[in-house]
């Protein structure tokens, strides 16, 4: 064992994929439902080699800081990517009622935990590592650290940056793992606590919207344009009704959105709708339905079944369509399917990455992804009129814009100025984040700029990113964190830690339930997102039968995603 120790003090780079590889699973066990979480899992890992490197055998494991800088603006960058789109667009429209309840979670958290650690008696680090855990995010340890290290916070005398550091870890390894299990619980109770049928409020909820299937890939993930089982067919009609004479394939179109005509047979020559053929007496035409509409209305509204192949020729696609700033962000699905969904199947809407209910009524925002099958001329069409590109394999290479990111980031972070005596920056990790907050927002409006960033890449830069810098901040706390749990400081970090994850939710839902009257099943989701709790939002799923809870959850996470890192920064400065 010692030489294990050993070679991992002279190999820094061996401890941190050590503490992926073993961190990685651990966080995937899961029990009852309730898994730590991979970050967490990395975190507990990384802190025992390092604590048992130094208790046993007196050796620190001495990790480069440039590789926690590195990795956790990468994090930060792929956050920002993330929650660019709907970071803006939630505060631009429809979403009042989410921004409240986002920020009374965020700011509420911020202020029981500052108030409560004065009151408690609490040393520097405790503070902001209690607002990572109790929320649950974990870059919060990051920007905190990053005002450590960059002297916004000043080391009080008698202390160390260590100490502080390490007090930081302390306090959200503790508070994390309440929170994590008892956020879940309560957003999952919530309202059988008031007397609400949680199911009934999800159909209720469902009923508004007048369900989505959850089975769909992610974007940009591997499968996610397979085509599956489409309830769409093509079929032939042989034209015997004079109402259709003279019309334009655009017209019908118009007049009957739920069958396209995707193709015109008329003798040797076939047209493409692309082409836009008015429609004669006698022509063999390939509309594109549901079954149920071909079967029940086409031979009654256009002729004859027919069997010629040239009119069902049609190669089916599946592509995913960002929603750019166009007109039709903040339609409904049913607008969209009228006015210009023309040949497609809209077979899924995703928000952040969350899918959202696919129902007539579900609006689509800035930002969003709506997944399409049809012709590819019918899907570019579609993407035309949002503003976007068709994306069935994402070809876009993200190291330019990544570069480009974290240089203007790093400057913009880095730059200093003094309030009060106090110096403020806004640190090089929030720097970072916010300029991938711009763009996302740009790509999202300007396809030119290369379009949305795929999900798999986003995804595996803020895994890898998040992930690593934990597994740094491990090596450099370990020794030292057995010094934070003295006395009763265990009770009293796990008290506010608790109280400062549960109270803000509960205060949220008291104001959407009350003040607001807002449906329960999508006010669930709404605390849950105020909480950035993806598993707190699938408990009220579960609760309430419904995919609803999912309608409230992005811009309240979106909201604070962002606000929540600066208030952390800000309570490790004041602390």
């Amino acid at each position: 064992m010692h030489f294990l120790f050993s070679y991992l003090s002279e190999n820094p780079f061996v401890f941190l994929f050590l503490s992926l590889a073993i961190g990685y699973p651990l966080g995937r066990v899961s029990i009852k439902g309730i898994s730590l979480g991979t970050t967490a899992g990395t975190l507990v890992i990384g802190v025992a080699l390092a604590l048992t490197a130094f208790s046993v055998y007196g050796l620190r494991i001495d990790e480069p800081g440039l590789v926690s800088d590195i990795f956790l603006m990468m994090f930060m960058y792929a956050i920002g990517m993330k929650v660019g789109p709907q970071f803006f667009s939630g505060l631009a429209r429809g979403g009042i009622d989410f921004v409240v309840i986002g920020l009374i979670v965020v700011f509420s958290n911020f202020a029981i935990v500052v108030l409560g650690a004065k009151a408690l008696g609490l040393e520097p680090g405790y503070a902001a590592g209690i607002i990572s855990g109790s929320y649950t995010v974990t870059a919060v340890m990051g920007v905190a650290q990053n005002a450590v290290s960059s002297g916004a916070f000043t080391v009080p005398a008698g202390m160390t940056a260590d100490q502080v550091s390490a007090n930081i870890a302390a306090g959200y390894a503790i508070s994390y793992v309440l929170s994590t299990v008892l956020i879940i619980l309560l957003i999952k109770y919530l309202p059988a606590m008031f007397g609400i049928d949680p199911v009934a409020a999800g159909k209720e909820a469902e009923a508004q919207f007048s369900t989505g299937d959850d089975n769909e890939n992610l974007p940009s993930t591997f499968g996610f344009s397979d085509p599956g089982i489409l309830p769409i067919d093509v079929r032939a009609y042989k034209v015997t009704h004079k109402e259709l004479v003279g019309k334009t394939v655009q017209q019908l179109f118009e007049k009957v959105p739920d069958a396209a005509v995707l193709k015109v047979v008329r003798g040797d020559e076939v047209f493409d709708a692309s082409d836009n053929p008015v429609i004669a007496m006698g022509d063999i035409i390939g509309v594109r339905g549901e079954y149920k509409v071909l079967i029940a209305e086409g031979e009654a509204d256009i002729g004859n079944e027919v069997d010629e192949p040239r009119a069902r020729n049609i190669d089916v696609e599946v592509a995913d369509i960002h929603v750019g700033k166009t007109d039709y962000a903040g339609k409904t699905i049913s607008q969209l399917h009228d006015e210009i969904g023309f040949g497609v199947y809209f077979k899924a809407v995703f928000r952040q990455g969350h899918q959202q209910p696919l129902l007539p009524q579900t609006v689509l925002e800035v930002g969003d992804v709506i997944r399409v099958a049809g012709s590819k001329w019918c899907v570019d069409q579609v993407a035309t009129k949002l503003k976007s590109v068709a994306i069935v394999e994402s070809t876009v290479t993200e190291t330019f814009y990544l570069a480009l990111s974290l240089l203007i980031g790093y400057i913009c972070g880095h730059a200093s100025v003094t309030i009060a005596g106090i110096p403020f920056a806004l640190g090089t990790s929030a720097g970072c984040m916010l300029t991938g907050i711009v763009f996302s927002f740009l790509r999202t409006r300007n396809p030119s700029l290369g379009g949305p960033m795929s999900e798999g890449a986003r995804s595996f830069l803020q895994d890898i990113g998040l992930n690593l810098f934990v597994a740094v901040l491990a090596a450099t706390v370990g020794p030292k964190i057995l010094a934070s749990f003295q006395g009763i400081i265990v009770i009293k970090i796990a008290l506010l830690g608790v109280t400062a994850a549960l109270l803000p939710p509960f205060l949220a839902w008291l104001y959407g339930l009350y003040v607001r009257k807002m449906n329960p099943a999508i006010l669930a989701g709404a605390c849950a997102g105020g909480r950035n709790s993806t598993p707190a939002m699938k408990g009220a799923q579960d609760a309430s039968q419904s995919d609803m809870p999912a309608i409230g959850y992005p811009v309240p996470y979106a909201l604070t995603s962002v606000l929540v890192l600066i208030l952390g920064y800000i309570a490790m400065i004041i602390s």
